[in-house]
């Protein structure tokens, strides 16, 4: 009977840490980052993105980056064909990159594209923050690329790079739902 009951408890533990992990990502997504919209035009044969991103951070993070922690941010965007018997085939994926720092000193906030290596200051986070946000005209991918004919949609989504972090932070990011902040896809037509 003893056992049993043993049993029974452990079995109690282990559903409740797992209701706990389940539960916590759709949390994360909730109160963590959102792609508000998105959509292409086509400039001279080349497709160009306009997006909205927000950027909800939960404390942690804000705490470490006002201790001087920077924070990677990754946006993921990709061109996807349509196909009826297989899965869509990707025909172009971009990963854009920003680094949020903040510098104690000079009292600013500086955005790092790590991509294109540009630089910007801001005299308030969410100043920064905003600046991320913005997607404006950015070229994606020529249109002689896609086949004429074929249904082509674009996606986008956006995270915060656990791995980019110091090493000693990473294993407290990985088991919080504070630290892992992502938005679901977003897919729009081209």
């Amino acid at each position: 009977m003893n056992q049993t009951a043993g049993h029974t408890a452990l079995l109690r533990t282990l559903l409740g840490v797992l209701l706990a992990v389940v539960l916590g990502v759709p949390a994360a997504w909730a109160d963590g980052f959102k792609v508000v919209r998105a959509h292409t035009t086509t400039t001279d044969s080349v497709i160009r993105l306009d997006a909205r991103l927000e950027f909800d951070f939960t404390p942690p993070p804000l705490e470490a980056l006002r201790n001087g922690v920077p924070l990677t941010i990754e946006v993921q965007i990709e061109v996807l064909r349509a196909r009826e018997w297989a899965w869509d085939e990707t025909v172009a994926s971009v990963l854009q990159r920003y680094r949020l720092e903040y510098h104690a000193l000079a009292r600013q906030f500086v955005v790092f594209n790590l991509n294109s290596g540009e630089l910007r200051s801001f005299p308030t986070r969410n100043g920064a923050i905003e600046f991320m946000g913005r997607i404006q005209d950015f070229p994606l991918l020529d249109r002689a690329l896609l086949v004429k004919g074929g249904s082509y949609y674009g996606r986008l989504r956006t995270t915060l790079d656990i791995e980019s972090l110091p090493p000693p932070l990473r294993p407290l990011a990985y088991l919080s739902s504070d630290w892992r902040l992502s938005s679901p896809w977003y897919a729009w037509s081209l």
